[in-house]
Formats: structure tokens, sequence, C-alpha cells
């Protein structure tokens, strides 16, 4: 489960900004993941207490934003909705889509006591 390994970065990038920033305790953790991305929300969740614990972020809440899949077809010349990656798009059937949002994940902000 690389979603272990994803939250540990998520709580490591939460503590050294809170510790840079002055503060005591991070309290709550705002993250973008994408529909895209091969990250289950659940499973991040699931691991942030575990991860979390023993450190300044122990007892913040994580916070997950999904952002959907997009991408450029250059056949019709669309934005479109991706619901997978490598998808046809769905305006006109064809494979030449190029994705342009949904496959990233990114701590977006930092709540700190």
């Amino acid at each position: 489960m690389h979603e272990m390994a994803l939250t540990e970065s998520i709580v490591e990038i939460a503590v050294e900004t809170a510790r840079r920033e002055g503060a005591a305790r991070v309290r709550r953790v705002f993250v973008d993941v994408g529909a895209l991305s091969h990250a289950e929300p659940e499973a991040l969740l699931f691991c942030f207490d575990a991860v979390s614990a023993g450190t300044i972020a122990a007892g913040a809440t994580l916070d997950i934003a999904r952002i959907p899949g997009a991408g450029w077809c250059m056949d019709c010349g669309k934005t479109v909705p991706l619901a997978e990656r490598f998808g046809a798009c769905p305006e006109c059937g064809r494979s030449h889509v190029q994705m342009t949002a949904g496959d990233a994940m990114r701590v977006r902000e930092i709540e700190v006591d």
C-alpha cells in the first residue's frame, strides 16, 4: 500500500512547515488528491492518525479535496472530463486525449497553532 508512504510525506511536509513557521502544533492539513492520481483518499485518511502519532501533527485533521480528471482532446479540440488515465474522449470516442488535470496530489494548506 503506497498510501502509507504518501501519508508519511504529507505529515513530513506539514510538520516541517509548521516548525519552520514557529508553530507548536498542526491542527489541520488540506490535501488535493487527483481522481487519476492512483491515491485512495480513504487509505490516506486511515494511515494519517498512525503516521502523525508522536509528532506535532498528532490529533490533526486531514481534509481531502478530490480533484476531477480532465484532458484535452486533440481531435475535438475540447477540454473533456476523464474518468481514467488514457481514457477515450467522451465527446468523440477517440483516444487522442492529453491529461491536463486530476493526476497530482499536493498539500494545499496547513492550519497551525
